[in-house]
């Protein structure tokens, strides 16, 4: 439950909630791998969903970009959950890592990126890209593994269509609601869920993700980025341990 709402607060501030939750749950719950994952579906959905309704009362939302993302992220969601726990973490986590390291370095060198918006980047090529990427690859990548979903997300709304960090967060909620609704069908209708945790942890999970999002709005895209930069960071941390001790 602690976990639950740490993971809600990590969640609607930047992503990568799954951070926290997932390992817990594999070292405390006992339940395999499928449940796990269809389980913290279920916990993620609820926490983000009222994240995204925080976020869409007070921050300006690029629907034309967010709303056919979060539609197309529903069925590849699904899709990557059809094939979760059938992908060997090797085959995926060097590419990730990679792409992680490469991050921390461009935040790092790279301090003003995402305080303010760049409207410019804003393009029809570069929305299409957006949509593409976020409601296909990466809602993908989450109904199959998880982690690190929305992390990627604000990374792509400010690096493609030059979001700030906080609307980037914002739209990143949204196709998160889709990932997860779309992979937690998907679960339950393999059996793969434990309702009566997953209600339990939801409920922790919104508590957290309430205080994430009302944090964030406070302070501002620049908290969001010193966030961004720790959970980088730590999924960098987390990745080359599983890489180098498997």
């Amino acid at each position: 439950m602690v976990a639950a709402t740490g993971a809600g607060w990590v969640d609607a501030v930047v992503g990568g909630g799954g951070l926290l939750l997932l390992p817990t749950m594999l070292l405390s719950s006992g339940l395999p791998l499928p449940t796990i994952l269809g389980t913290n579906k279920l916990t993620a959905i609820a926490g983000t969903t009222s994240a995204a309704i925080t976020y869409a009362r007070r921050t300006p939302i690029d629907w034309p970009v967010a709303g056919p993302a979060a539609g197309l992220a529903v069925v590849f969601a699904g899709a990557g959950a059809l094939v979760a726990g059938s992908v060997p973490p090797s085959a995926y986590r060097p590419v990730i890592l990679g792409v992680l390291a490469a991050v921390a370095l461009f935040l790092t060198f790279r301090p003003s990126m995402g305080l303010t918006g760049d409207p410019a980047k804003r393009t029809t090529t570069r929305m299409a890209v957006m949509i593409a990427l976020g409601g296909g690859v990466i809602a993908f990548y989450d109904g199959a593994i998880g982690p690190g979903t929305g992390t990627f997300l604000v990374l792509g709304f400010t690096a493609i269509i030059g979001a700030d960090f906080l609307r980037g967060s914002a739209m990143a909620k949204l196709i998160n609601v889709g990932t997860n609704f779309g992979a937690l069908v998907v679960f339950g209708l393999l059996g793969h869920v434990n309702w009566t945790l997953g209600a339990i942890l939801a409920c922790c999970n919104i508590v957290g993700a309430q205080f994430g999002a009302r944090m964030a709005l406070k302070r501002g895209a620049g908290f969001v980025r010193i966030v961004l930069l720790v959970v980088v960071l730590a999924l960098v941390a987390r990745l080359s341990w599983d890489q180098w001790h498997s």
